[in-house]
């Protein structure tokens, strides 16, 4: 099952269960969680455990889950994790003084084209 396969990483499984308390992550987590969860859930699921945060709702879990999907969004490194996570009380990140939380590509397996993505974003930096 895919939601299975998002517990693999600590803070994934924090986000989901915090959402299955029913609990508001914020904006961010909201984010950060639909950035991640959109490449292991099809998009239905992912409106269903968006629209779990009181804060958010069905409509804006729609609208978060078309768009990370439209732009293709690549699954946020920890740094800006941190930095979102600091613009708001949830802790994305629930234990950010280990260096390991919060790094999803150590341990959840992704799409190749993620990688290919990410690959060709710092092939276009190098060149620039």
């Amino acid at each position: 099952m895919a939601v299975e396969a998002l517990r693999k990483n600590h803070m994934m499984a924090h986000l989901l269960g915090a959402l299955e308390r029913g609990e508001p992550i914020g904006r961010y987590g909201r984010l950060v969680f639909a950035m991640i969860a959109h490449h292991f859930l099809d998009r239905d699921e992912l409106v269903d455990w968006l629209s779990r945060d009181p804060e958010g709702g069905v409509e804006e879990a729609r609208s978060l889950a078309m768009q990370v999907e439209r732009r293709g969004y690549s699954p946020p490194r920890r740094e800006r994790i941190l930095e979102w996570q600091r613009q708001q009380e949830f802790p994305i990140i629930p234990n950010a003084d280990d260096p390991d939380e919060g790094n999803v590509y150590k341990d959840l397996e992704f799409p190749e084209e993620v990688y290919q993505h990410i690959n060709e974003y710092y092939e276009h930096k190098a060149a620039s």
